[in-house]
């Protein structure tokens, strides 16, 4: 399957976008242009997750999700992608993990919406996770105060890259973390399903 796997040449540097994307939406695909501007990333991956571990109902068909999003996300340096069904990976550490091994010589960069970085205490191995690749922050509505409050933002203070410094944190060690304030999109994936918009959600 084409889409399983995207391709990256060693030296590259990967950011990625995880996330149920159900649906995938124009707020998405804003902060996915930020990010590829403002932390200086070769591409940016959209991981279409099997299904959140934080959420108890499933999302929509993989199918439908990553039609969605390709048609949400047209830009020649992203992919859309559902590696992490065919990784057989569940969390994020565990993915990271297997998206390293796989590509040896590639920096990956992840990337989460202020909202994630507000609970990002509850994932599994978080510590791991910002051991293991620089993360990018990306300000969402209403998310700013709650984020920067957060248990994560204060353990790992020492290591933030100021906003005017985020073209550093492509190549910077782990950890490391840069929050940027971006012009915003504000629109949800709950929000779209609440509304009755996103038809091919059948859970």
């Amino acid at each position: 399957m084409r889409h399983q796997f995207p391709y990256a040449r060693t030296g590259q540097v990967i950011g990625l976008l995880g996330g149920s994307f159900d649906p995938a939406h124009a707020g998405h695909a804003h902060i996915t242009r930020e990010a590829l501007k403002r932390f200086g990333l070769d591409q940016v991956w959209w991981l279409v997750s099997p299904g959140n571990p934080l959420k108890v109902r499933g999302p929509a068909p993989m199918a439908d999700r990553l039609a969605r999003a390709r048609d949400v996300m047209r830009h020649p340096r992203v992919k859309v992608t559902d590696a992490e069904a065919h990784l057989g990976t569940r969390y994020t550490a565990q993915t990271l993990a297997a998206l390293q091994a796989k590509y040896q010589g590639v920096r990956f960069v992840w990337l989460m919406g202020a909202d994630n970085l507000a609970q990002f205490h509850l994932w599994q191995d978080w510590r791991g996770i910002m051991q293991s690749v620089p993360v990018g922050v990306l300000a969402r509505p209403g998310d700013r105060i709650s984020a920067r409050m957060s248990r994560a933002a204060a353990l790992y203070a020492p290591y933030r890259i100021p906003g005017r410094y985020s073209q550093l944190l492509a190549q910077a060690e782990a950890p490391a973390w840069c929050f940027v304030n971006v012009p915003m999109v504000d629109l949800s994936s709950t929000a779209i399903r609440a509304s009755g918009a996103w038809s091919a959600r059948t859970g």
